[in-house]
């Protein structure tokens, strides 16, 4: 399985909620961050990639699981995974940890868009390649789920 280990912030101060855990809100900042980094990573982010391209990846779909409370000071380490991709599309996940405790998980699908033709296009080549080569074998078996109560 290709782990990234491409990011790690401290918790801020402003991300504490009345309970001084942090809110939920900023573990999607946290997991943002994380995922810049990744696309940083694979050469499809940056001032530079749009200017020249004007294509960025937009976020269409997450779904974040909150496993256990952060709290401050903690640095958060993101482990990052390459789910799946096809010319267009990136399907992510990140594992946020602290002390190498699991305390949350994120999964995200993005798409690589044109700003300039209003659509989506595909990703640079070599991108698409480097992207094949690091998609894990095995999806986390938390991968796919979605939010319901089960009716009767």
């Amino acid at each position: 399985m290709t782990i990234l280990k491409l990011h790690c912030e401290p918790v801020q101060d402003s991300w504490l909620d009345l309970y001084g855990h942090m809110n939920e809100g900023y573990y999607v900042v946290a997991f943002s961050n994380a995922t810049w980094a990744v696309q940083e990573h694979f050469g499809v982010s940056g001032t530079d990639y749009f200017q020249e391209t004007g294509c960025a990846l937009y976020t269409v779909e997450t779904h974040v699981r909150y496993l256990d409370d952060v709290r401050a000071p903690a640095t958060i380490e993101i482990e990052s995974m390459v789910l799946g991709s096809d010319a267009k599309k990136l399907h992510l996940a990140h594992v946020m940890k602290v002390d190498g405790a699991e305390k949350a998980t994120f999964e995200c699908l993005l798409l690589h868009f044109d700003t300039r033709e209003g659509r989506t296009v595909p990703m640079p080549e070599a991108t698409q390649a480097m992207l094949r080569d690091a998609t894990v074998a095995e999806l986390p078996d938390w991968s796919g789920r979605s939010v319901s109560i089960a009716r009767k």
